[in-house]
């Protein structure tokens, strides 16, 4: 698997994650009982922490004039901003760290390759091969 096709495999996975991890986050905050307020500001923070984080999905969601009035949808937006930002640099940290590694492994395959050739081509550098001609008729 090339570094493109790994990078594009994680990204998809990464993204159907996002999806259902917001629908599962928002209920059991419901559940915990957060105010509405609250939940929402974390909604719109999180999406806009990943996409400060790095995430080309998500889209920075602020309603600034409900960030100004209401002290439940700032600190949720707020929070979620700082978590989400924090939580999408570490996986694309960890994105980047797999393909390296996966980069590596491909060199030293090829490196290992490489030496193959090199000693085949040393054990026959020698060798006369004319009379094998002979055998090709």
């Amino acid at each position: 698997m090339t570094a493109t096709r790994l990078l594009l495999a994680i990204a998809s996975v990464l993204c159907l994650i996002t999806l259902i991890g917001c629908a599962d986050q928002k209920q059991t905050m419901i559940d915990k009982g957060y105010p509405l307020g609250y939940i929402e500001g974390f909604d719109d923070g999180c999406h806009s922490g990943k996409k400060a984080g790095g995430n080309m999905f998500e889209e920075f969601k602020k309603d600034v004039d409900r960030f100004d009035s209401d002290k439940q949808y700032a600190q949720g937006w707020s929070d979620a901003f700082r978590q989400c930002e924090t939580e999408q640099e570490s996986l694309d940290r960890q994105v980047r760290m797999s393909i390296e590694q996966q980069q590596l492994y491909e060199a030293r395959k090829n490196n290992e390759l490489q030496k193959q050739y090199h000693l085949e081509s040393q054990v026959f550098k020698d060798v006369d091969t004319e009379s094998l001609k002979a055998l090709e008729k």
